[in-house]
């Protein structure tokens, strides 16, 4: 059944693939799904379309009824699948250890900067109950901890500077804490008199 699809070359197609796979879904706050996988490739456009259509898919496999053998027989690139593949959700895996695992693939890390870019946004976190609103931005904060570090400042600032900007100051921030936790304690002191 599934071999009768054409096979997925552009970025066109695999953005009319992910809409159609997110057709009636909508998110946390009522908005349609795919405004979301939007922004997540609008905030890997600098990069390249391998990127693009992982931020397009990264969440088709694990939202919809697409697998990942539907994907690669569509004709999505094998890399993007792959991507796709490791920032999707394992059962009985921690979302703690699912960033973690996320981090050992640079490209895999850049999709999951950005998807949490947006899920950080304050105008859609402000739409939901106080209680959630908190959970999740704790969730999200412990996993840019872990996201940051694993790719370059360049590469975080782009995608944010796109996607969430009020991330920048946190990226500062994060920069200056991770930068004075890696120096040399006796340099330090030997500066100050």
């Amino acid at each position: 059944m599934h071999d009768e699809l054409p096979p997925l070359v552009s970025v066109d197609d695999v953005r009319a693939l992910a809409e159609g796979a997110h057709a009636g879904q909508v998110d946390k706050i009522g908005v349609a799904y795919f405004a979301h996988v939007q922004a997540v490739a609008a905030g890997l456009a600098p990069f390249d379309d391998t990127l693009v259509m992982a931020g397009l898919l990264h969440d088709v496999v694990e939202d919809t009824d697409w697998t990942v053998e539907r994907l690669l027989a569509a004709g999505v690139p094998s890399p993007v699948v792959t991507i796709v593949e490791t920032v999707t959700n394992q059962e009985g895996v921690r979302y703690k250890d699912k960033i973690r695992r996320i981090t050992r693939d640079p490209l895999a890390t850049l999709v999951k900067i950005a998807d949490n870019a947006h899920n950080s946004r304050a105008d859609r976190a402000a739409q939901l109950p106080a209680a959630k609103r908190d959970r999740l931005a704790a969730k999200y904060r412990g996993a840019r901890a872990e996201l940051w570090p694993s790719a370059s400042r360049g590469d975080v600032e782009a995608i944010v500077r796109i996607v969430n900007a009020a991330l920048l100051t946190e990226l500062d921030e994060h920069l200056a804490d991770t930068s004075s936790a890696t120096r040399d304690p006796s340099a330090e002191n030997s500066r100050r008199r």
